[in-house]
């Protein structure tokens, strides 16, 4: 064991902000192939909570930025909705839209935002872990018509929080953010560089995205934290506890490439118009019927009774004494104060309200069936 983590050890990736973690005393794992920062010497529930309360910030910087543009100088957005089931092509510039990468089984490769920066420019996010297979497979599907470039030379940050305007303003006085929209982008200047500022996040909370070159992240991690007290540094573990409150999917444990948008419950990601088995997309036939008869399984939201988390991996069972699914993200919520999680069942049982059990060591933990988000904001 010992050998094979030094060895893992070895061929973990940095940010450009790791030496920055340490610096903030921040305890360092393995994730998605970088060694990255899970808490600080607060801890989770106090990095949850000042999120939730004032402003986190946190380092993004190993999930994959890239470049799509046509080969032909015209819109790259028809092409990339061939395997998207979003509407790209409608998407004005510095707009943006979360969609999900499918397989002409309806699964999900990935999810991923993409933002208009121009008429033959598209920019786009994808998971860490999934980067490389996601290049490979647009280059695979579409590489006739688009050309794909992995930005290496960015680092991205993400400020997030009721105080994250309050603090970006201050931070670049220059630029008003006041009136971009949610899921809106423009430039800013930092340090004499263009840099791209997205109105998004994946806390719930308000909050923006920053893509910054690596030199200057750490100038500009130092400037958002300047009066160390609104802003702190947040590491993975409040990062995966908020998402869930808000009811947001994990790539990986939540979805995966056997698991379609319907199954997911992100079915409002399609518009309308695409939900047609001629839509054209991969994958657009098999979703149009699962809308049009249903699925056998569905993602929902738990609420276990008592104070005992559940988590991935966990069996769920009916009544009866059935298993009906399994649970894919656990944990305890700081805001609720309460356990929540969420995982698949067979559809008979995914209705809110519905009683379910959750078996961990041989005990029998009773569970509601719950709409989504676990919290509401505002």
């Amino acid at each position: 064991m010992a050998t094979a983590s030094i060895k893992e050890q070895q061929v973990l990736l940095k940010t450009p902000l790791w030496a920055w973690h340490k610096h903030h005393d921040a305890r360092m794992v393995p994730f998605a192939g970088y060694d990255l920062p899970v808490q600080y010497a607060a801890g989770v529930k106090a990095e949850h909570m000042q999120v939730r309360e004032n402003a986190g910030l946190f380092d993004v910087s190993h999930m994959g930025q890239v470049i799509i543009r046509s080969r032909d100088n015209g819109d790259p957005a028809a092409a990339l909705e061939k395997i998207v089931p979003g509407d790209i092509c409608g998407l004005a510039t510095g707009k943006m839209r979360y969609t999900v990468l499918l397989n002409d089984k309806g699964g999900i490769l990935d999810d991923l935002i993409v933002t208009r920066l121009g008429e033959n420019k598209l920019f786009a996010v994808l998971n860490a872990s999934r980067k490389e297979e996601d290049i490979a497979y647009i280059e695979k599907m579409i590489g006739d018509l688009v050309q794909v470039e992995l930005l290496e030379d960015k680092a991205l940050l993400a400020l997030q929080g009721p105080k994250a305007l309050e603090v970006l303003e201050r931070t670049i006085p220059e630029v008003s953010f006041k009136g971009l929209g949610f899921m809106s982008s423009k430039y800013a200047v930092f340090e004499g560089e263009d840099i791209l500022v997205s109105r998004s996040g994946y806390t719930g909370e308000d909050g923006f995205e920053l893509s910054v070159s690596k030199r200057n992240a750490e100038k500009l991690a130092n400037a958002l934290l300047e009066d160390g007290q609104t802003v702190w540094p947040i590491g993975l573990g409040a990062r995966d506890s908020l998402r869930l409150e808000s009811g947001f999917c994990l790539y990986g444990h939540d979805i995966w490439e056997e698991t379609t948008p319907v199954e997911a419950g992100l079915l409002w990601v399609i518009p309308k118009q695409r939900r047609t088995a001629d839509a054209g997309y991969c994958g657009a036939a098999v979703i149009a019927a699962q809308i049009k008869n249903g699925t056998e399984k569905k993602r929902i939201g738990l609420r276990p009774e008592g104070r005992a988390p559940i988590r991935e991996g966990v069996a769920l069972f009916d009544e009866n004494g059935t298993e009906i699914g399994s649970v894919t993200s656990g944990g305890y919520s700081p805001l609720l104060e309460a356990p929540i999680a969420m995982g698949y069942v067979a559809s008979s049982h995914a209705a809110a309200g519905q009683k379910i059990l959750a078996k961990m060591r041989g005990k029998d933990y009773p569970c509601d069936v719950v709409k989504m988000p676990f919290i509401t904001k505002g």
